[in-house]
């Protein structure tokens, strides 16, 4: 366990404490209608719902990316919603992120795009010449060797698969050294495979670094084979919040609406197509 979990643990201050988590947009559009959520130990929370049920604003509000109308988040017991735009600055240096569409630089190396987790932490004069301390660089190959990008690190990003870049991704948040991963939807754009290893190691790097981390993603299966926590919203609101394992098929017609969960759901559930009227165009090839 690091320090700062430590420090955290023994002083009883949760390292994530959500209270009241409101957004309405200027359209009157609720989002968020007040959420509470309490993370005390490292562990992947998972939070699934519908489209449009709040999971990425609920994300994006942490870190302010989206402003809340509304509530309280604490980091480590320092509330994120108070803070000014310099205090913020620093507050998202200690918030890893991860993208759905990577958000790397794509004319960069990869090495390049890892550095640039530091760039909140050297001067300007070094940020602008991407000049890092030699411990900088040995933490970026490190981490390259432990997400599976072992000599990739000249190649630059554009070149590189879509679980590739995610990897790159996931590296550049742990250069940050941060007390939190954020991920917004990591897996959408991949293949089944490559989403199944993405999960993997990030569930292996919240257990290694003992960095808590929330994740906003659609596939149901991929949240309970990995995250310790789920978290089910709908409208705007937390309908369920337990371990992974106490996701039951009562829960999830909770979370979706009415379906059949005993059931296995694949794309082979959808109906198929209703068959031409006689005399009709088809347009099925």
């Amino acid at each position: 366990m690091s320090a700062q979990v430590r420090a955290v643990a023994g002083s009883g201050v949760p390292l994530l404490a959500v209270e009241g988590l409101a957004k309405v947009y200027p359209t009157g559009k609720k989002a968020l209608g007040g959420v509470d959520v309490v993370i005390d130990r490292p562990q992947l929370v998972a939070v699934i719902g519908s489209s449009g049920a709040g999971k990425s604003t609920f994300i994006r509000c942490i870190n302010r990316l989206v402003e809340p109308t509304a509530g309280s988040v604490r980091l480590n017991g320092e509330d994120i919603v108070a803070l000014d735009r310099k205090g913020l600055r620093a507050a998202r240096r200690r918030i890893g992120m991860i993208f759905q569409e990577y958000n790397l630089v794509e004319r960069l190396s990869v090495m390049q795009n890892l550095l640039s987790g530091r760039l909140g932490y050297v001067g300007l004069f070094a940020a602008l010449r991407y000049r890092f301390p030699p411990e900088d660089i040995q933490a970026a190959f490190a981490l390259l060797d432990r997400v599976g990008l072992d000599g990739y690190h000249d190649q630059r990003a554009d070149a590189l698969s879509g679980g590739q870049r995610q990897r790159v991704g996931i590296a550049r948040a742990l250069m940050q050294r941060p007390e939190l991963l954020l991920l917004d939807e990591p897996t959408a754009s991949l293949d089944p495979k490559t989403s199944r290893q993405i999960m993997r190691l990030v569930r292996e790097l919240v257990a290694e670094r003992q960095t808590p981390a929330i994740i906003n993603i659609h596939d149901v299966a991929l949240a309970r084979a990995h995250a310790d926590r789920i978290i089910g919203m709908k409208d705007g609101l937390i309908v369920f919040d337990a371990e992974a394992s106490a996701l039951t098929d009562a829960a999830l017609t909770r979370i979706y609406g009415e379906e059949d969960w005993s059931r296995p759901q694949d794309a082979d559930d959808e109906p198929a197509p209703a068959a031409a009227a006689p005399g009709s165009l088809s347009l099925i090839s």
